[in-house]
């Protein structure tokens, strides 16, 4: 019997073999276009080169584009805790919602519908007990492509899921007024941050040099996990939040 969660059944063409890897990573994304279906055309299209294996669409309708067993491409190029593949070990859910281009046609950034993201919690459950995916390696794209890619953004509602069992989420930290460290610091407490950004997964190389790769990730960690302010500075709220995560991994 087919699994009424995983929604309608609309092919995209655009997959091939996962190779043997694991499942262990669940990629949250949101789709960056104003009109759903033409990004679920998009997805579906085969000069694109790109899909999903599910799209929740504004109503809260879930679409299946790719089968599970399959590597979908949506993840593009990325990485995490040291893997560079990860459209081979991930499944990938495309939210439809306009992000951050809205921002680009003087709109404001949209947010996500109750009857959507209740849609999303039950998609990743549904995921979840069938794949031995760790609670922190529900991400977003941002997390594994932060020099490219700002979805699901930092308007998504992790705290609701992870109120669902989705996901690794603590209460951030209020940010504070006064940085901690900046780009442009050097030494060992700058190699510090790196250092647990990297323990947590971010893909950062540990120079102890506050260059602009090391801001890219810690705004993307901060539009994750504390998204009252996304400037790439680590402030007290930002090295306490990172913190919090680290040592609540080994309750999860």
């Amino acid at each position: 019997m087919r699994n009424s969660l995983l929604g309608e059944w609309q092919p995209s063409p655009n997959f091939n073999s996962r190779n043997g890897e694991p499942v262990d990573i669940l990629l949250l994304h949101y789709t960056g276009m104003e009109k759903e279906d033409e990004a679920l055309a998009r997805l579906r299209d085969p000069h694109a080169q790109v899909s999903c294996h599910y799209l929740v669409r504004t109503d809260g309708t879930r679409l299946r584009l790719v089968d599970e067993k399959e590597r979908a491409w949506h993840a593009g190029r990325s990485s995490w805790n040291g893997a560079s593949d990860i459209n081979a070990r991930s499944i990938g859910i495309e939210i439809a919602n306009w992000g951050h281009a809205a921002l680009e046609k003087g709109a404001t950034l949209p947010p996500f519908g109750d009857r959507q993201i209740d849609s999303v919690i039950a998609l990743c459950q549904d995921i979840l007990k069938r794949h031995k995916i760790p609670a922190r390696r529900v991400l977003g794209h941002s997390d594994v492509a932060p020099d490219r890619k700002l979805d699901p953004g930092e308007l998504f509602p992790w705290h609701r899921l992870a109120e669902a069992g989705i996901g690794h989420f603590v209460s951030p930290e209020p940010a504070s007024p006064e940085p901690l460290l900046a780009p442009g610091a050097e030494g060992e407490e700058v190699a510090d941050i790196q250092s647990l950004l990297a323990l947590y997964g971010y893909c950062v190389a540990v120079t102890g040099v506050y260059d602009e790769r090391t801001r890219t990730v810690v705004g993307a960690f901060q539009r994750h996990f504390r998204p009252e302010r996304i400037d790439g500075i680590v402030d007290h709220s930002t090295f306490r939040t990172l913190h919090k995560l680290l040592a609540s991994i080994d309750e999860i």
